[in-house]
């Protein structure tokens, strides 16, 4: 009996190899999936109190090592290997905007650049929708400066992409960039900046939709204008506050986060002044590591969320750690 049992478990045992050998064999023929080259939409949610903040990725720009000054060409190298940064071909650096609905209003700080600056960028329009958001429904856009990375994406072929919103831009860089008597006497390798700043904000201009503002002046209940100065004459931060929580927006303050947290006497060729932007920056760490704010940045990392902390005499940025979105639901 024991040994018709145990030939009944070999015959068994034997039979299910071969079923195996034979699903195995078919597997093995079969193609594999295809990879999927897309990438996610681009677009981050917080919570910030009783305002919703969405990241907005428009792209990215290769940044030449040779626009980065005031760093010798061996340490800046050292210190983008340090953040296993290929800078061969010039170093990625991303473009982002900001959309916040504060439950009364609906605000994009800044635009991206549409298609000023080639094909890298341009997804802006197309991220918003993919945020579950529409053009349409946005009412004002705060930007931070009039370079066409941050502009260009209000204007779509003469006609404004945002149509029901009114866009701000500080005083001093409209007098500046929208100015026929600046851009005459800009070199001629900038002159092709004004061209695409004026062109732009003309659609709005037209319709009344284009107003500029002083330092000081109130533009929207929970929202501060904080001068940040140098990488433009105008440049602008914007301070959104609610229930004890704080973000600033500050648009170009950082192009190079891995050179320029633990350097920040680093400029860029393309600062209007410099010395200023240098001098802007180095208070601005001091004063948002102090108060431990949240950070939006327009070339930061997307989503360019995240922290300033200080390290050793100079800085780090501390990004955002992914998290589902958790509504603020008490009343």
């Amino acid at each position: 009996m024991k040994k018709n049992i145990s030939r009944t478990l070999l015959a068994m045992t034997l039979a299910g190899a071969g079923i195996f050998g034979a699903i195995h064999s078919t597997v093995a023929l079969a193609a594999a999936p295809a990879q999927q080259k897309e990438q996610v939409p681009g677009y981050y949610r917080m919570q910030l109190g009783d305002m919703e903040v969405t990241a907005i990725y428009d792209g990215y720009v290769n940044i030449d090592k040779k626009v980065i000054k005031g760093i010798d060409a061996k340490d800046a190298k050292v210190l983008l290997d340090k953040m296993f940064l290929d800078s061969t071909n010039g170093v990625q650096t991303a473009v982002n905007a900001y959309l916040i609905n504060t439950g009364a209003n609906l605000i994009l700080v800044d635009s991206g650049a549409a298609k000023c600056f080639g094909p890298t960028l341009g997804g802006i329009q197309n991220n918003i929708r993919a945020a579950g958001y529409t053009p349409e429904q946005i009412d004002t856009v705060l930007l931070t400066h009039l370079h066409a990375d941050h502009s260009c994406g209000i204007n779509d072929q003469g006609k404004m992409v945002f149509p029901n919103a009114v866009v701000y831009a500080a005083k001093a860089d409209a007098d500046y960039w929208l100015s026929p008597e600046m851009a005459a006497k800009a070199p001629e390798g900038a002159k092709g900046l004004f061209q695409m700043a004026q062109d732009a904000v003309a659609p709005y201009q037209a319709a009344g939709r284009f107003k500029v503002y002083s330092p000081g002046d109130t533009l929207i209940a929970g929202v501060e204008v904080v001068p940040t100065p140098g990488h433009t004459p105008g440049h602008t931060s914007y301070l959104f506050s609610t229930k004890g929580q704080e973000l600033l927006i500050w648009g170009d303050i950082v192009h190079s986060h891995s050179i320029q947290f633990s350097q920040p006497e680093v400029a860029m060729e393309f600062d209007t002044d410099s010395k200023q932007a240098i001098e802007t920056r180095k208070k601005l760490f001091a004063d948002v590591a102090k108060k431990k704010l949240w950070i939006g940045g327009a070339h930061l990392p997307f989503p360019g969320l995240g922290h300033v902390g200080v390290e050793g005499k100079g800085y780090r940025w501390v990004p955002v750690e992914y998290s589902p979105l958790i509504v603020n639901t008490t009343k």
